[in-house]
């Protein structure tokens, strides 16, 4: 990269909080080096302008072809990252294949089709409300919003959406959680991802023999009426997909928009009485706290100057969205500041954290409206809901991927009759 030479920045594998770093890091640039597991050079793009930019550049693609560590054999079998850049799917495809593996998956996210679910989204968001406070009550008043609420209803709609029975629902969160963490070895990566694939292949066989109204279903017709539109490899690494992104980012929203209230009661209180909106919380959280840190990969085919910083061709390249989020460039001096009534000043600048592009995340709205009944029904239901522990004592995610904490103690106190 351009001069000055700078020691590259190492994301911690065992995750943490990124913010410290990242402001670190925006403070030397919108571009940095970065050495990845296993000394694989790569970069990193924080700064919001920077990383629209590049999000969007035509001289950037997705497909591995382009990686040239691996391609080169410099990347082991084992990789944590690997998955990321391997995976058939659309977050590995480009161009005209993009096109056509968006165009099927797209067809289960209409907004006709996404707006069909809200009754059926907050039934199983009471029902969940109800397992939290029966989960409390046998808990001495404390329970996990992580696995009793925030985890099950996006897992509950994407497992509906996709045609998952409930029964393989819980391994499917433990092997995506093992796929997107950076901190296991190399024969736990693969053992993951073994059966991670094992299983979706038995979804899919399923889905195969008795055929229902769900995306897998609908994937499988497309294939079985045209064999080039949806390759067999392709289906499954769409459910890969699928299962990692449909839970996981609305999982840490979720999660993420529960911490940030909790230690902003006034907030809370704001929206509450009605002089916010819930889809403020929700948006304001996306960028604060963003629920993807670190989304790999990307790589210019030719050598990119992006904010005077040349990145050179076939660099495996990680969007830095919580640091995007908190760039005081683009979003003030008080960048870092939580506050629910950002999203609606005149020129605030939109965040980043659901992508922007050709690959711009096609469960945006579903996510979005997950989180805006779960977190009214949440505090409506339990207005005096708080954390059981202090905030700096909750543990992070294992990952520089994902960004969140690993469980979520609360006291939801009394419910509102």
């Amino acid at each position: 990269m351009d001069s000055p030479p700078r020691t590259p920045y190492r994301p911690d594998p065992a995750g943490g909080c990124p913010h410290d770093h990242n402001a670190r890091l925006l403070a030397r640039g919108s571009v940095t080096e970065v050495l990845l597991p296993g000394e694989v050079e790569g970069a990193a793009v924080l700064g919001h302008e920077a990383l629209r930019e590049f999000l969007a550049h035509p001289d950037v693609a997705k497909g591995a072809e382009h990686f040239t560590a691996l391609r080169e054999g410099r990347v082991a079998a084992g990789w944590p990252l690997l998955t990321f850049a391997t995976v058939p799917g659309m977050t590995t495809a480009d161009g005209d294949d993009h096109r056509r593996l968006r165009s099927l998956v797209g067809k289960a996210f209409t907004a006709r089709r996404v707006e069909r679910l809200r009754p059926w989204i907050v039934q199983l968001t009471d029902r969940l409300l109800g397992d939290l406070e029966a989960a409390a009550r046998d808990g001495g008043g404390v329970a996990d919003l992580r696995r009793h609420f925030a985890l099950p209803l996006p897992m509950g709609v994407i497992g509906e959406l996709l045609g998952v029975d409930p029964e393989y629902r819980d391994r499917l969160h433990h092997l995506s959680n093992q796929v997107v963490a950076t901190d296991i070895g190399p024969e736990q990566v693969v053992a993951a991802n073994r059966e991670l694939l094992a299983v979706l292949t038995e979804v899919a066989a399923a889905r195969a023999e008795t055929p229902g109204d769900d995306l897998t279903s609908a994937l499988i017709a497309a294939r079985d009426e045209d064999g080039d539109r949806l390759g067999e490899q392709e289906l499954v690494g769409t459910l890969i997909l699928m299962i990692i992104a449909g839970h996981e980012t609305t999982l840490n929203l979720i999660t993420n928009a529960v911490r940030a209230l909790c230690g902003h009661r006034e907030q809370l209180t704001a929206v509450l009485r009605g002089e916010a909106d819930w889809s403020d919380v929700v948006e304001e959280t996306l960028r604060w706290d963003a629920p993807v840190s670190y989304f790999p990969f990307r790589y210019p085919v030719r050598d990119l100057t992006l904010d005077g910083t040349v990145i050179p061709r076939g660099t495996p390249v990680l969007a830095g969205y919580s640091a995007a989020g908190r760039d005081p460039a683009a979003h003030g001096p008080d960048a870092d500041r939580f506050d629910i009534t950002r999203v609606r000043r005149p020129g605030a600048a939109r965040h980043l954290s659901l992508g922007h592009g050709a690959h711009y995340c096609l469960g945006a709205p579903l996510a979005r409206m997950e989180a805006t009944i779960a977190l009214e029904r949440l505090f409506t239901r339990f207005p005096h809901l708080d954390l059981a522990v202090p905030e700096a004592d909750l543990s992070r995610h294992a990952s520089f991927v994902g960004n969140s904490v690993r469980a979520l103690p609360v006291r939801p106190g009394a419910a509102r009759p």
